[in-house]
């Protein structure tokens, strides 16, 4: 099969010819129809996730049709559509027992800790628990938005954040998880305030239902901005982004006993953050992560896209083919797209 594969960390991605994936006992061999390009695809080729192993094939946002069903899968078989959540839970572990597959004990990553789905098949280990069937009114490249920004956000803001209607929620950051989350929020009935230094990211958050959109470039103080433009600040505040400003921007945005989500993931300097700890206390905050969702809680978010309340597709602003992907995915660092950008395959 084809396939883009790097052979060091930071190195050149090729698209090449490798061996076709093995299928797992308890899993499945998808052929892969769309792929999303992720910033954390971006974070892992440059070794910030130590479950990769050289040489590495990336992608981790896959929908497809499943070509190939182990002797020990049970529930599935070749031929149905799927989507696959990032984290594969083991289904036994105390986490898994809880329905907690998102923070398995002994999770796998599909494009992290195995081979992802920037080719043209993809193997799934632990299929029973963690593959999720597609309608088929919904297609391919827009399921493949699913298994990590929509679903992220949708934890970060419905599940973590408690997002309510008629509350405010701060988003800041607005790439593909901050997008995703503006959407989940307008379907909810939330107000939105959308924070970022991208003009034209900022432009499409307006367009997605922001209610007020905040230039933190241009703004003294982005925190005080959102208290000005929410008469008080926001119920719930989400760093989309991953940074030491927007995490402690975040936190300062919210009202008294408001609730902080870290969506973002924090690498490098940016790991350890100072944060506004006096704020935590004296209002009564919450700081709260968020890390994936269960594939059994997709069910919730697929129906919002079947009564018509979310639409996955308005966000995908690039579709690209499989030989264009490793120029997209090293530009990642320098260059953004405001949208999703996804990969698709015939």
């Amino acid at each position: 099969m084809r396939a883009a594969i790097f052979e060091r960390f930071g190195g050149p991605i090729a698209v090449e010819r490798v061996d076709d994936p093995t299928c797992p006992d308890d899993g499945v061999i998808v052929q892969v129809r769309a792929n999303g390009v992720c910033r954390s695809d971006w974070h892992g080729w440059l070794g910030h996730d130590p479950a990769i192993r050289l040489p590495h094939v990336p992608g981790h946002e896959v929908a497809g049709t499943i070509v190939e069903a182990g002797r020990d899968c049970i529930r599935w078989r070749p031929g149905e559509r799927v989507t696959v959540p990032f984290i594969l839970g083991c289904g036994s572990c105390p986490a898994c027992r809880d329905g907690q597959h998102q923070i398995c004990h002994d999770q796998r990553q599909p494009g992290f800790s195995t081979w992802g789905a920037f080719a043209e098949y993809v193997a799934v280990e632990r299929a029973d628990s963690n593959l999720i069937a597609l309608p088929e009114s919904l297609d391919f490249a827009a399921a493949a938005s699913l298994g990590c920004r929509f679903t992220t956000a949708y934890r970060a803001v419905i599940e973590r954040g408690r997002l309510q209607a008629g509350e405010w929620l701060a988003v800041h950051g607005c790439g593909g998880v901050g997008l995703s989350a503006i959407m989940i929020a307008r379907a909810a009935g939330a107000a939105i305030a959308a924070v970022d230094i991208d003009a034209d990211a900022l432009a499409l958050a307006r367009t997605l239902g922001a209610s007020a959109v905040i230039d933190a470039s241009a703004a003294a103080d982005p925190a005080e901005a959102v208290h000005e433009a929410t008469g008080g600040g926001a119920h719930v505040a989400v760093d989309a982004l991953g940074h030491r400003i927007t995490a402690g921007n975040s936190i300062r945005s919210l009202r008294r006993q408001g609730r902080h989500v870290q969506a973002g993931l924090l690498t490098g300097d940016d790991a350890e953050p100072p944060l506004p700890m006096e704020s935590v206390v004296g209002h009564e905050l919450e700081i709260l992560g968020t890390h994936g969702m269960a594939a059994h809680r997709f069910p919730a978010l697929l129906a919002m896209i079947a009564d018509g309340r979310l639409a996955p597709q308005q966000l995908i602003r690039r579709r690209i083919g499989l030989e264009e992907v490793p120029a997209t995915l090293m530009e990642l660092g320098e260059q953004q797209h405001a949208g999703i950008t996804v990969m698709e395959l015939a």
